[in-house]
């Protein structure tokens, strides 16, 4: 990606929306471009935060590892999200790892050009707090999620969340839909701070009770109002 097809990506994200055409051109001069093969690691936990990352293509899998040894997902990022933000401001280590979850293309930004942007733009300054004030209140979320919600609770709310399903052009409320899920069940299950096994069972019970159809990634939804209405 050269510096001027960045500038026009980079223009279209909330993230840099405060910023002048020229302000833009400087930071694409000082933004690098990322290739990812699927599987590959961006950083590990414990490396050091040198910037930020803005996801072009593709997903980008945040997690870390137990003392048990069992990953945990932490979130997964896609196209026009950024990560890395919080800890390049504390000046510490990376306490999650970067994984790409499919062939991707990334944007990576210094530290030093976001620094010197923040301190020569105001409303850049507003936008990253922003930003990283809702990421820190989807994981507060997240935790009352797990403490207050069963398994299947969790699930079904992944499955409807996002999904387009709740109103259809003519403003009705869709009976039946599909959904195609964006990763490997194992990664969802994670996220969702499930064991894969504890969540092929919840799609296997949803599937028994007549309320879901599952093939492979691809889930059919056979009655959304039962299947809310089974999420109580």
């Amino acid at each position: 990606m050269s510096a001027i097809s960045a500038d026009a990506f980079i223009a279209h994200l909330p993230l840099f929306k405060e910023l002048s055409p020229a302000q833009l051109a400087q930071l694409a001069e000082h933004t690098r471009q990322l290739r990812a093969t699927r599987g590959e690691t961006l950083f590990r936990r414990g490396d050091p935060a040198a910037g930020l990352y803005v996801v072009v293509v593709g997903q980008v899998k945040l997690s870390f590892v137990s003392s048990s040894g069992i990953e945990k997902v932490v979130e997964i990022v896609g196209q026009g999200q950024s990560f890395g933000e919080a800890v390049m401001f504390l000046d510490s280590p990376h306490v999650v790892s970067a994984q790409a979850l499919s062939d991707s293309l990334l944007l990576f930004i210094p530290k030093e050009t976001v620094f010197e942007r923040i301190d020569s733009v105001p409303g850049f300054a507003r936008r990253m707090l922003g930003g990283m004030a809702r990421r820190l209140h989807q994981l507060v979320a997240d935790v009352e999620s797990y403490s207050t919600r069963s398994g299947t609770e969790r699930v079904i709310g992944f499955l409807l969340r996002d999904s387009g399903a709740d109103e259809s052009a003519d403003g009705a409320a869709a009976r039946e839909f599909d959904i195609q899920l964006p990763v490997a069940k194992g990664v969802i299950a994670s996220r969702l701070n499930l064991t894969q096994e504890h969540f092929s069972r919840i799609l296997h019970d949803l599937t028994s009770l007549g309320l879901i159809e599952v093939n492979g990634r691809r889930i059919h939804v056979r009655d959304l109002e039962r299947l809310r209405r089974h999420a109580g």
